[in-house]
């Protein structure tokens, strides 16, 4: 397929399903791009890029000028997107410019297992964008992977487990100290959760998410839900696996929380490990993980594709922006 200023090419490491690559994989048409006439061609090709993430769900801009985070904030305005303000959010980030921020700053070593961003609270965004500034030295890859694709496999090998989940939901529970902790994948302190240092205006922001808060010595209790674990996607017609269960059940893990008790069903009682690991396997088993090249910008529907990190040999630098 090639529109005008792009061109679909295919790469090494795409799934194939029913007819679409996953993810779609654009370049530029001529070698004479600069980031102006890039932001040009979104605005200009803007139907035609919103009904391919709508098919595909996921799509990889490779090729293209975006040699700088000002480059990539540029970018992610051309698509017109509202911004969505990360509130009730585990990962330590930092802003950088405009609409762009970093990615989960948790140390190389550790693994950030599959999820759809911000879907532990009741608001989330719709589309996410992640650009690489820095390509790793090794590793560091972004794994994604179809939700239908993975709500339809669980469902045929757990029927009564998925079962529960639509009926009940999940509870998310989360003890988060008073300012960031580095150390930690979902290291995110109150105060930058909730955007403020003020404990009256956490309790209101909690409470417009739903979110119950106990206050403690050092930090806060926070727990979440029931809420929905399987969702339905109106605009494509299906289910969706929709929740944070196996990243909180197999990460949430640090000086403060146990991931065992991170994640319950919506009646509180304990998930049952031996699925919780299978439900990893088959998460792992259909993603696509593709190495980073400079200048790659990634455009995921979270409504369709739960994402993931694998662990780096440093250097690697990947900004983000959330839309909603």
């Amino acid at each position: 397929m090639a529109v005008d200023n792009f061109m679909e090419i295919q790469i090494p490491h795409q799934k194939h399903y029913h007819g679409s690559y996953f993810p779609l994989v654009l370049s530029p048409s001529s070698a004479s791009f600069t980031i102006s006439s890039f932001t040009r061609a979104i605005k200009a090709q803007k139907p035609l890029l919103d009904s391919l993430i709508l098919k595909s769900g996921a799509v990889l801009f490779r090729g293209f000028p975006v040699d700088s985070s000002s480059d990539f904030n540029d970018v992610v305005e051309s698509f017109g997107f509202e911004e969505f303000p990360y509130v009730g959010g585990a990962a330590p980030r930092t802003r950088v410019v405009g609409r762009v921020f970093t990615a989960n700053e948790s140390p190389p070593d550790q693994k950030i297992p599959f999820h759809h961003e911000l879907a532990q609270v009741p608001e989330f965004p719709a589309k996410l964008f992640f650009y690489c500034e820095v390509e790793p030295t090794s590793g560091g890859e972004t794994p994604i992977v179809l939700s239908h694709v993975v709500y339809e496999k669980v469902k045929v090998k757990y029927p009564e487990f998925v079962q529960r989940l639509e009926e009940q939901g999940l509870i998310y529970t989360r003890i988060l100290g008073e300012d960031d902790d580095p150390s930690s994948p979902i290291g995110r302190g109150w105060k930058s959760t909730f955007l403020t240092d003020d404990k009256r205006i956490a309790e209101e922001r909690a409470a417009k998410l739903g979110m119950k808060v106990e206050w403690l010595n050092d930090g806060v209790k926070t727990v979440m839900g029931p809420i929905p674990a399987i969702k339905y996607d109106e605009v494509r017609q299906r289910k969706i696996w929709f929740n944070s269960m196996v990243a909180a059940y197999t990460g949430w893990e640090d000086a403060r929380n146990d991931p065992v008790k991170a994640v319950t069903f919506g009646d509180g009682t304990p998930l049952p490990a031996d699925i919780i690991y299978d439900c990893l396997r088959i998460l792992e088993e259909e993603s696509v993980a593709i190495p980073w090249q400079k200048g790659d910008v990634l455009l995921i529907d979270n409504w369709a594709v739960l994402h993931s990190r694998r662990p780096f040999l440093p250097p690697r630098r990947v900004l983000a922006s959330l839309c909603r």
